[in-house]
């Protein structure tokens, strides 16, 4: 029986030892942005699209601007808003629609534009010495990639960061 007892308290101090390892809010966390950044190359993608056929012009800023790509046929769906669950991460603010954001160097849809969301995972989050990471679509350079900054990302001036 005291073999039994040993037996369960080394299975039971070696399960918090793999818990505390794996640590299942940032595994979360990270899948979360796995989501956020294929959202956002999405989203991008659909922008690239509509700009082609809207005669050489983005979508205008505003809270609708996901919807816009949506009804004009370019985003079959819209992304569910991914939530933050991480302290200290909240979600961005320019022209939000369900969590994901959109600037343009116009109001009325110029170019260059950025679509974006905030990352809230520590393995992102740590590639950034100082600020926010954001994963942003940027259609002047027509790629996606992470972005640090303690104010949110505008067309045009993002500095990528190397450590993607």
């Amino acid at each position: 029986m005291i073999e039994l007892l040993i037996v369960m308290a080394i299975l039971g101090v070696l399960a918090v030892v793999v818990l505390v390892a794996i640590n299942p809010v940032q595994q979360l966390a990270r899948t979360r942005d796995a989501g956020r950044k294929s959202a956002i190359t999405q989203m991008g993608h659909a922008l690239e699209a509509y700009y082609t056929s809207h005669g050489a012009t983005y979508v205008a800023e505003g809270a609708t601007w996901v919807a816009t790509l949506q009804t004009a046929g370019e985003l079959s769906t819209v992304p569910s808003a991914i939530t933050c669950s991480v302290t200290g991460c909240g979600a961005c603010t320019t022209n939000a629609q369900n969590g994901w954001c959109y600037n343009a160097t116009t109001a009325a849809g110029g170019e260059p534009a950025v679509a974006y969301t905030r990352l809230e995972s520590a393995s992102e989050v740590s590639k950034c010495a100082a600020g926010n990471a954001y994963f942003i679509w940027s259609t002047a350079d027509g790629r996606g990639g992470l972005v640090c900054g303690a104010a949110e990302p505008a067309p045009g001036t993002q500095t990528w960061n190397a450590t993607q």
